[in-house]
């Protein structure tokens, strides 16, 4: 696998950072996500624990952007509350991704070594949701 690393969009990370410090209260919201789309808008989510599973911030957003008239992201990171910094996506918010947003690029790392790399790196050898359809020809 040779990963692919883009700038980090420093921007996308303080949104979701001041997401995180503003908007996240008590167990239900813990996490926060920003995602930019192709035309340069920021958009923003939180997480909707529940003990039932709840959907992570980044499938929140994947929904919010939608809403907003924003189907194509080209970078999404995550960021904890109290100050945990960027976490990286779990294994569904991966696949989902992937599933969405096959070009995308997602911030992961800490401090310095944050960087932004492909969502086909951080699931390689992936099934693709896309594969099990049928082409109309």
């Amino acid at each position: 696998m040779t990963t692919q690393i883009h700038s980090v969009d420093r921007e996308l990370v303080e949104a979701a950072a001041r997401v995180a410090r503003t908007r996240c209260r008590g167990d239900n919201h813990t996490m926060a996500a920003a995602g930019r789309g192709r035309d340069g808008r920021i958009v923003t989510a939180v997480n909707a624990y529940h003990f039932t599973g709840g959907p992570c911030a980044e499938l929140v957003l994947v929904g919010t952007a939608a809403a907003q008239g924003i189907y194509e992201l080209e970078t999404i990171v995550a960021v904890g509350d109290r100050d945990r910094g960027v976490v990286p996506p779990c294994g569904r918010c991966r696949q989902v991704l992937l599933d969405y947003f096959p070009g995308l690029k997602v911030v992961v790392g800490e401090g310095e070594r944050l960087r932004a790399v492909a969502v086909t790196d951080l699931l390689p050898e992936s099934y693709v949701w896309a594969d099990h359809q049928v082409d109309g020809e």
